[in-house]
Protein backbone atom coordinates (compact mmCIF):
# COMPACT_ATOMS: atom_id res chain seq x y z
CA UNK A 1 0.00 0.00 0.00
CA UNK A 2 1.51 3.27 -0.89
CA UNK A 3 1.77 6.33 1.67
CA UNK A 4 -0.18 9.25 0.95
CA UNK A 5 1.60 12.82 0.64
CA UNK A 6 1.21 15.40 3.26
CA UNK A 7 -1.47 17.10 0.14
CA UNK A 8 -2.97 14.14 -0.49
CA UNK A 9 -3.59 13.78 3.50
CA UNK A 10 -5.16 17.57 4.04
CA UNK A 11 -7.16 17.11 1.16
CA UNK A 12 -8.44 13.54 2.64
CA UNK A 13 -8.96 15.22 5.85
CA UNK A 14 -11.01 17.97 4.51
CA UNK A 15 -12.32 17.21 1.28
CA UNK A 16 -12.70 19.71 -1.20
CA UNK A 17 -9.69 21.97 -0.37
CA UNK A 18 -7.12 22.73 -2.72
CA UNK A 19 -3.72 24.17 -2.70
CA UNK A 20 -5.26 26.99 -4.58
CA UNK A 21 -7.84 27.79 -2.16
CA UNK A 22 -5.07 27.19 0.50
CA UNK A 23 -3.51 30.04 -1.04
CA UNK A 24 -6.14 32.37 -1.20
CA UNK A 25 -6.66 31.65 2.36
CA UNK A 26 -2.89 32.42 3.29
CA UNK A 27 -3.18 35.96 1.08
CA UNK A 28 -6.67 36.64 3.02
CA UNK A 29 -4.69 36.49 5.78
CA UNK A 30 -1.93 38.10 5.09
CA UNK A 31 -3.84 40.43 4.12
CA UNK A 32 -5.45 40.66 7.13
CA UNK A 33 -2.41 40.86 8.55
CA UNK A 34 -0.90 43.71 7.25
CA UNK A 35 -4.13 45.38 7.43
CA UNK A 36 -4.11 45.03 11.94
CA UNK A 37 -0.48 46.42 11.59
CA UNK A 38 -1.46 49.68 9.99
CA UNK A 39 -4.34 49.94 12.42
CA UNK A 40 -1.82 49.54 15.30
CA UNK A 41 0.32 51.78 14.08
CA UNK A 42 -2.02 54.16 13.29
CA UNK A 43 -3.64 53.62 16.74
CA UNK A 44 -0.44 53.90 18.78
CA UNK A 45 -0.13 57.60 17.33
CA UNK A 46 -3.26 58.38 18.71
CA UNK A 47 -2.39 57.15 21.57
CA UNK A 48 0.96 58.64 21.76
CA UNK A 49 -0.14 62.39 20.64
CA UNK A 50 -3.11 62.09 23.42
CA UNK A 51 -0.73 61.45 25.97
CA UNK A 52 1.19 64.87 24.93
CA UNK A 53 -2.23 66.79 24.96
CA UNK A 54 -2.94 65.60 28.42
CA UNK A 55 0.65 66.53 29.91
CA UNK A 56 0.14 69.77 27.81
CA UNK A 57 -3.22 70.34 29.39
CA UNK A 58 -1.87 68.98 33.29
CA UNK A 59 0.44 71.55 33.11
CA UNK A 60 -2.24 74.47 32.34
CA UNK A 61 -4.33 72.92 34.59
CA UNK A 62 -1.24 72.99 37.39
CA UNK A 63 -0.84 76.62 36.71
CA UNK A 64 -4.07 77.87 36.58
CA UNK A 65 -4.61 75.93 40.57
CA UNK A 66 -1.45 77.97 41.04
CA UNK A 67 -2.87 81.03 40.20
CA UNK A 68 -5.87 80.23 42.17
CA UNK A 69 -4.09 79.33 45.52
CA UNK A 70 -1.76 82.47 44.96
CA UNK A 71 -4.63 85.15 44.74
CA UNK A 72 -6.67 83.39 47.59
CA UNK A 73 -3.06 83.63 49.22
CA UNK A 74 -3.17 87.13 48.39
CA UNK A 75 -6.78 87.60 49.68
CA UNK A 76 -5.87 86.20 53.17
CA UNK A 77 -3.01 88.15 53.97
CA UNK A 78 -4.48 92.07 53.20
CA UNK A 79 -4.95 93.82 56.30
CA UNK A 80 -8.94 94.59 56.89
CA UNK A 81 -7.75 98.40 56.13
CA UNK A 82 -6.51 97.31 52.86
CA UNK A 83 -9.59 95.22 51.56
CA UNK A 84 -11.66 96.87 48.71
CA UNK A 85 -15.30 97.08 49.00
CA UNK A 86 -17.38 94.71 46.77
CA UNK A 87 -17.94 96.95 44.48
CA UNK A 88 -14.66 96.98 42.94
Amino acid sequence: MRQLTAIEQTNSIRPGYTRQMNDEALEQIQTKIAFLERATSELSDVVFRQHREIQALEAKLKAVADRLSGAQSDEVLRPPDQEKPPHY
